[in-house]
């Protein structure tokens, strides 16, 4: 069966008077039906722009300069601007990072909620209310009743976040994109929130892109996880698969950089420098500047994404200490 999701060689770059930043740098992955995949990196890796473009809502200067996203069968690349809206919160709906700039300050949230399944039809005016009444709910918004009639200012942080996510799922989409959807959120709150999102996918058969930098949620919530770096994929595995095998040596700083609380004496081991500058990146492997297990050859050609196992691929040209022939 064909994936639900295939992106293939994309490129997305932005035009700028200092020069053009190369914010995705040819990708390729595919999502299954009723997978959960999370795209993992550090701030600036590219992983918001990467789902951004294939909804095409990334700003004005940025630019797709190739590649594909087949969604069942159709490139979102290619469709017309009113085919894109009738897929668009429809069939793939997404969890804004900031939802503050994502919701509209002039409209209470019971009509924003609405406003999805009554533009595509999809439910009659009362139907759509309570809709969004139950999803309010169930989100954990107290008194949602009458919460519904409050504007996004009148609801905090969390709250507005929530809202968002129940937004998301009124239209039941077939793909949802969840870009940071627990940043806002205490612990207890986000617990639910990923719960949720969890039962609606198993209900509904959704797929699920989470976007996130915090490593223990993607492993204990995705089926499968890409790790990017400057634009680029370092590394793609199966959740298990990357756990127990974990080849790039970014992705096992991640890993060595991440808090377990279930140890005693815990010492982080952060990932030494800083990422590169996305105007002027490092020649050959972009990881290579902060690498300890740097050589001559990673400054000099690009790693190819070779396979590094079942299901496996990794681009690095000594991944898990053998060395390129």
């Amino acid at each position: 069966m064909a994936p639900l999701l295939s992106v293939k060689n994309l490129h997305t770059y932005f035009y700028r008077p200092d020069g053009v930043v190369k914010a995705v740098d040819g990708i390729s992955y595919d999502l299954e039906v009723g997978e959960t995949l999370g795209i993992v990196g550090e701030s600036g890796s590219g992983k918001s722009v990467s789902v951004l473009s294939m909804l095409r809502l990334i700003r004005k200067n940025g630019r797709i300069e190739e590649g594909e996203a087949v969604f069942d069968g159709q490139d979102l690349l290619t469709l017309d601007k009113e085919e894109l809206r009738t897929i668009r919160g429809k069939e793939i709906s997404m969890i804004f990072q900031d939802p503050m700039t994502s919701l509209n300050p002039t409209f209470r949230i019971g009509r924003q909620m609405m406003e999805p399944p009554l533009w595509h039809n999809l439910l009659g005016s009362q139907e759509a209310r309570q809709k969004a009444l139950h999803l309010l709910e169930r989100v954990g918004i107290p008194e949602h009743k009458s919460r519904f009639f409050d504007y996004p200012f009148q609801f905090s942080g969390g709250m507005r976040q929530r809202a968002m996510i129940a937004m998301a799922l009124i239209c039941e989409p077939r793909l949802i994109i969840a870009d940071e959807p627990t940043t806002a959120l205490d612990v207890t709150v986000r617990s639910q929130i990923l719960n949720l999102l969890q039962e609606m996918k198993e209900a509904l058969g959704m797929s699920i892109i989470m976007i996130t930098h915090d490593f223990s949620m993607a492993s204990n919530f995705c089926d499968q996880i890409i790790v990017m770096y400057a634009g680029k994929i370092m590394e793609k595995a199966s959740t298990m698969e990357f756990l127990s095998n974990c080849l790039h040596p970014y992705s096992q700083g991640l890993i060595r950089s991440t808090l377990d609380l279930d140890t005693m004496d815990v010492k982080l081991n952060p990932i030494p420098g800083s990422p590169p500058n996305p105007i002027y990146p490092p020649s050959g492997c972009r990881f290579h500047p902060r690498c300890e297990r740097r050589q001559p050859i990673c400054a000099e050609e690009i790693p190819a994404l070779r396979e590094g196992g079942a299901d496996h691929w990794v681009s690095c040209h000594f991944a898990g200490g053998g060395v390129k022939k």
